[in-house]
């Protein structure tokens, strides 16, 4: 009896964690149960058309350029031997570390009409035409910078895990090298470039601050217009429900993309091949777009702080990066711990409903993160004036735990992935093992579990800490009042165009992204040095 009872007591806490998700996507739902019917013939009349255009545009745009770049750049840097792959490899990741919304503002000032890119181009080239810095073709072209590397990886552990046998007996049977690619090795890469697409688009979906900088409305930009502008909570949501329909298109897309797919390994990394009169020429390819995701913006924030000198490290900045910390670590132990439980009972208690529950639970990560703000408002305001009816006076809306909330939620897959490989590696026979010479529960734990895991564990809270830090829409949308962190402050200095005050803030945030990039590229460098890798 007590062993089903704990079954049963695990199973309810993994459901309860499911419902979190499920929360805010039933109260977004529930929205179109109130009339707004004059707000949404004005929406119909001005914006909506435009909205749903420019989504769409951005969601094909953003596709095929992480699509051109992650898949090319991984076949360059898994098949081929060229100048500087050893160090690009993994320099191509470092773009992983610049939020786009930072990107985004940079971007805006180099090519501004009186930038130094469009200065340059009237001086030495005074017959080329002036251009708008806030072209939509701008805004696919950033967010592609910034978001290509989840394709990029994924891509080149798939290129990397074929044989060369394979594509050597594509070249026997009369293929080029080319067609050998796209008949051969292309559909054997498919699942993996279609998880990297998938997370490339819920990002795109879900980005509030560079649509912004660029002027270009989105359903992300409405919903922030509606709940601030028109104080029109029910149609925010309203906006926020048909958002959620682009993001279950794209990922049932996705899945039926992946399910027609198969996955091969042919056993061991694939022999490079080296093409010297490619070599430097991919080298030159491959660094430009390093340029432009990554050093040039770099360069140009660390141009502006230093210009700046130390104007802007006051306490008032000080303060910005001790609450954006905070957050971050609190965001990133509380969704560890719950990480860490769900894995747990999903091993030591599997059955499908454990199964189910803990995919819905991890299913937030394809909610925006302005999806999630307007969800948990309307639940916390509801519940909150539930209790005021019974005479607790308890305020929930605007607060802390109305924020970590929706950080749980978004995030609870970005750590689960990492906790759960990490508890895959301490098999079963060690843990009996160490039972059977006596020790305790809590020694197996100290000594066992820990050690194995600490890797993964680590992995997934810096990768939650620093999601958290440049998470900007839930945080600008939910934050209590005076918690403004390094995001909002951009986004504030961004709106007013005060990119060089905004300078010290991003390059904040970006060396800060750079830690778990870092420690992803030395993890997966330890891999393939050792003798299984």
């Amino acid at each position: 009896m007590r062993t089903r009872g704990a079954l049963s007591a695990s199973g309810a806490s993994v459901l309860l964690l499911a419902l979190l998700v499920l929360v805010p996507i039933v109260v977004l739902l529930a929205a179109w149960q109130q009339e707004q019917w004059a707000t949404w013939q004005h929406l119909l009349d001005t914006v909506l058309w435009r909205l749903v255009g420019n989504t769409l545009f951005l969601m094909v745009g953003v596709s095929a350029g992480v699509l051109l770049l992650g898949v090319s750049l991984a076949w360059c840097v898994a098949t081929l031997e060229f100048p500087g792959r050893r160090w690009l490899q993994w320099a191509l990741l470092l773009p992983m570390a610049m939020p786009a919304y930072v990107l985004a503002f940079v971007m805006v000032d180099l090519l501004d009409y009186a930038g130094p890119i469009q200065t340059f181009l009237r001086q030495w080239l005074p017959m080329l035409p002036d251009f708008s810095a806030r072209h939509p073709l701008w805004v696919v072209i950033t967010l592609s910078l910034v978001l290509y590397p989840y394709v990029y990886m994924l891509a080149r552990l798939a290129f990397e895990a074929q044989g060369r046998a394979v594509l050597e007996q594509a070249r026997i049977l009369g293929d080029t090298a080319s067609s050998a690619f796209f008949r051969v090795a292309l559909p054997m890469a498919r699942p993996g470039i279609a998880a990297g697409l998938a997370l490339a688009l819920m990002e795109t979906l879900a980005d509030f601050g560079a649509v912004s900088i660029f002027n270009f409305d989105t359903f992300t930009t409405a919903i922030y217009k509606s709940w601030y502008g028109l104080f029109n909570l029910q149609a925010a949501a309203q906006l926020a429900s048909l958002l959620l329909l682009f993001v279950v298109v794209a990922l049932w897309l996705e899945r039926r993309g992946r399910s027609r797919a198969r996955y091969s390994e042919i056993g061991g990394r694939q022999t490079l091949r080296s093409r010297p009169r490619l070599a430097w020429g991919v080298t030159l390819f491959a660094f430009s777009v390093l340029f432009m995701a990554f050093l040039l913006p770099v360069s140009r924030l660390l141009y502006w702080v230093i210009d700046n000198g130390l104007m802007q490290v006051d306490a008032r900045f000080l303060n910005l990066i001790w609450r954006t910390f905070l957050l971050g670590t609190m965001a990133a132990l509380l969704v560890l711990s719950l990480a860490g439980w769900l894995a747990w009972v999903k091993r030591h208690q599997p059955s499908r409903s454990v199964s189910v529950a803990v995919r819905l639970a991890t299913l937030g990560y394809a909610l925006p993160g302005s999806v999630l703000a307007v969800g948990i408002m309307i639940s916390f305001s509801a519940v909150e004036g539930w209790l005021a009816d019974l005479g607790l006076g308890i305020v929930l809306v605007s607060t802390l735990a109305a924020l970590l909330l929706a950080y749980v939620v978004r995030f609870m897959a970005v750590g689960f992935g990492p906790v759960e490989n990490a508890l895959q590696q301490v098999r079963p026979s060690l843990v009996e093992a160490a039972r059977t010479l006596g020790a305790s529960s809590a020694e197996v734990g100290r000594r066992v579990y820990v050690p194995m895991m600490l890797p993964g564990l680590l992995t997934a809270l810096l990768l939650v800490g620093i999601d958290v830090m440049k998470e900007m829409p839930a945080t600008l949308l939910l934050r209590p009042f005076g918690w403004d962190t390094l995001a909002v402050r951009i986004y504030e200095l961004t709106a007013e165009g005060e990119w060089q005050r905004a300078a010290a803030p991003a390059l904040t945030l970006v060396l800060l992204g750079l830690i778990p990039v870092m420690v992803l590229t030395r993890r997966r460098a330890e891999r393939l040095d050792s003798p299984q890798g």
